[in-house]
């Protein structure tokens, strides 16, 4: 039998798999802290609406995930999201290492790490292939999530 917590993770990711926001949401406690190289620091209700806004908007959209791993206070899992990116119509494939900590039976910090000159290659184009490994285009990328999520947000 495998942890709760192990159950927690495929949970979230089944969810993901089904683009279903609400139940990835609510994996999270209320004060939950995320972060990946483009959502660098969102907290509570942010990590849930990302989620939401990146759901709603998938296409072409498929998920897999393995390597789960999970204790009592941390876990992680390996995840392989294909889909094509809105903005410029190209299809990106994002491999991703998420690291959890648990609090209550609930995800309380999770951690996404992928390589965004890799995703800025595959999304962008030549573009991302000449600058995407710069500091102020990554900056831009992040600034442009940013701004999506706060719209998204403001719209809800």
């Amino acid at each position: 039998m495998s942890h709760a917590n192990a159950e927690l993770i495929q949970r979230f990711y089944s969810a993901f798999q089904a683009l279903d926001a609400e139940t990835m949401a609510g994996c999270y406690v209320e004060d939950v802290r995320f972060s990946d190289p483009v959502f660098v620091d969102l907290r509570g209700a942010e990590a849930g609406d990302m989620w939401r806004m990146l759901c709603s908007r998938a296409e072409d959209f498929s998920l897999t995930f393995d390597s789960v791993q999970a204790d009592d206070h941390a876990g992680s899992a390996r995840w392989v999201a294909t889909y094509r990116f809105s903005a410029t119509g190209r299809q990106v494939i994002n491999l991703i290492q998420a690291r959890f900590v648990f609090r209550d039976g609930l995800i309380v910090e999770h951690r996404d790490h992928f390589d965004l000159w890799g995703w800025a290659r595959q999304a962008l184009g030549g573009k991302g292939l000449l600058l995407g490994w710069a500091p102020p285009v990554q900056t831009a990328i992040r600034r442009q999530a940013a701004r999506a999520l706060a719209q998204f947000r403001a719209s809800r």
